[in-house]
């Protein structure tokens, strides 16, 4: 097994870049990810002069694409596709750039040490025969409980393409009037179901989940989803609001759906760059920023490098993490301190390891009879791996709560290779795992080492190996990234795919904290873009989105 190293090579697709041809600019963003992408886009659009300094050597932020190992493109960190907002891919024309989807239908695949399976897709009949194996009473409730969730996401939808309802300022919230009233509005046609979304957005999953449900397989296998990158197990109050995150997308239309991104997630990142680009903004890669340039009138100049080059501008956005941003690159005076004792105190803990693996063939799983190197239906969505239980996920976060890295990890693993062929040699596959659970801050002092990085990457192979015998042996190189590793190579302060919690208490008004939702902070023109803002973490594009809208106005009314 070749062990990768800390550095990332290049893209496989070519990127539009320009170098910076002035030094007075509309607005400097402040982080090439996905959410600073999409707010240079649009802000290009409306015809400001956009400038974006990313401190890595491409752009992308966790969106990324990456030939780790010779013929290989893995997503390093993020992995698969469906909250990205389908106005932006056409407002932006992103499938003219490059951004193609393979839907991944069956989306589930659970396998069980008994030698049974759950396989979950769109198509009713095998849901309902694959449930009825464990249930028949779960069976006949799925569609249900389906249907529950998608009349809950259609007022959830509206939401994620607004900035939050201003509550501090009654001038404000009356210009808003007209998104208050579709607001009350969509609330209403909830009806019952309202009540339905006030304890989705506060129970534990499990409370819900039980309420509906009593074969653990399923349990378990739909609790996987209350859990991802988050500090929490189903028994958590609140938990049921992520379970709710990760379904409220779509692909193509049909909710709930998501897709693989052709040359990986890296593809949408480049397709929103050269949208970007090609409305005149300008690109600046292996950019760190030094300082964020406040005058003393605390309004945003501009930033300086570390470099020692300086660009003006008349506002900055903040599309990398927050608390970098506002605790570290930008002098103490130019912030209220109660406004900087409150981001600091944001949750940003990291709790997942994902691991990109090169194999010479497939995982042929003993519970099912698809011949070894064929791609089968288990092969195109999620594998959940030890999740034949919800005591599995109690056990791994019982561990995780004492500070200690899961013995048994709860793994979830994907194979984009079996539907897109331009990733990977012809007959080799990638996989990819994304592992809980795993602290940023570890017990009784102890620190990452690469020797403890590597045992927990163990830890997830063996649990692999209990369900496809000869996994291990297929492999040809692995990639590691801790919650340190993320923190340390891509910026994710804390190891936090979120940027901080998506618990109820940190969302909407809230995000990230309450004088700071619509993405402005106290110093004037200065705003924020990234996941640590309304909407939340994923890759969704909506925070970038709302927040050039906000900066637009701003900007337009000479503020």
């Amino acid at each position: 097994i070749r062990i990768g190293s800390r550095q990332a090579s290049r893209c496989t697709r070519k990127l539009k870049q320009t170098p910076p041809t002035v030094n007075m600019y509309d607005v400097i963003i402040v982080g090439g990810g996905h959410n600073g992408l999409t707010a240079a886009a649009y802000m290009a659009k409306e015809g400001k002069k956009v400038l974006i300094v990313e401190a890595r050597h491409k752009i992308g932020g966790a969106a990324v694409s990456e030939e780790l190992y010779p013929g290989f493109t893995f997503s390093r960190c993020s992995y698969v596709c469906s909250l990205l907002r389908p106005t932006i891919i056409k407002e932006l024309e992103l499938k003219k750039r490059g951004f193609k989807l393979y839907p991944r239908d069956p989306s589930s695949f659970t396998p069980t040490l008994d030698g049974r399976y759950l396989l979950l897709g769109s198509d009713e009949k095998m849901n309902h025969a694959s449930i009825a194996q464990f249930s028949q009473k779960d069976a006949d409730a799925y569609p249900k409980y389906e249907a529950m969730l998608e009349r809950l996401v259609q007022f959830v939808q509206p939401l994620l393409d607004d900035a939050p309802l201003p509550t501090h300022d009654i001038r404000e919230l009356v210009q808003n009037f007209p998104q208050l009233a579709k607001t009350a509005l969509n609330a209403a046609k909830l009806g019952e179901d309202f009540a339905k979304l006030v304890e989705i957005t506060t129970a534990p999953a499990s409370v819900i989940l039980q309420r509906w449900f009593e074969s653990e397989p399923l349990l378990a296998t739909l609790a996987s989803d209350s859990i991802i990158g988050a500090g929490v197990s189903p028994n958590t109050p609140g938990s049921a609001y992520v379970l709710l995150h990760h379904i409220m997308g779509e692909t193509d239309g049909k909710i709930g759906v998501w897709a693989n991104v052709e040359g990986g997630m890296g593809a949408i990142s480049n397709a929103l760059c050269n949208a970007a680009v090609e409305a005149g903004t300008e690109v600046l890669t292996n950019a760190p920023v030094e300082k964020i340039l406040v005058g003393d009138d605390q309004v945003a100049q501009g930033v300086k490098l570390k470099d020692g080059r300086t660009f003006t501008a008349k506002s900055v956005m903040v599309n990398a993490h927050l608390q970098h941003a506002l605790l570290d690159l930008i002098d103490k005076k130019s912030l209220p301190t109660d406004y900087r004792t409150e981001i600091s105190r944001l949750d940003n803990h990291g709790v997942q390891t994902k691991i990109n693996i090169a194999v010479d063939r497939l995982p042929n799983f003993t519970c099912t009879k698809t011949p070894a190197g064929v791609v089968g239906p288990e092969h195109h969505g999620t594998i959940h791996i030890n999740q034949d239980s919800s005591a599995s996920i109690i056990k791994a976060f019982k561990e995780f709560e004492n500070g200690q890295c899961s013995t048994e990890p709860i793994v979830e693993m994907t194979i984009p290779s079996a539907l897109d062929p331009t990733i990977s040699p012809e007959g080799k596959h990638v996989v990819l795992m994304f592992c809980q659970y795993s602290p940023y801050q570890l017990a009784n002092g102890q620190q990452w080492t690469d020797q403890l990085r590597e045992d927990f990457a163990d830890r997830c192979f063996n649990m692999v190996e209990r369900y496809a015998p000869g996994f291990k042996d297929s492999v040809l190189y692995r990639d590691i990234l801790t919650p340190r590793d993320l923190e340390s190579e891509f910026g994710l302060r804390g190891g936090s795919i979120f940027h901080t919690s998506m618990g109820v208490h940190n969302l909407y008004w809230n995000r990230p904290i309450s004088s700071s939702s619509s993405y402005k902070t106290p110093v004037q023109n200065l705003f924020l873009c990234g996941a640590g803002c309304h909407p939340g973490g994923g890759v969704m594009g909506a925070a970038g989105k709302n927040a050039a809208r906000v900066a637009l106005k701003a900007l337009r009314r000479g503020r």
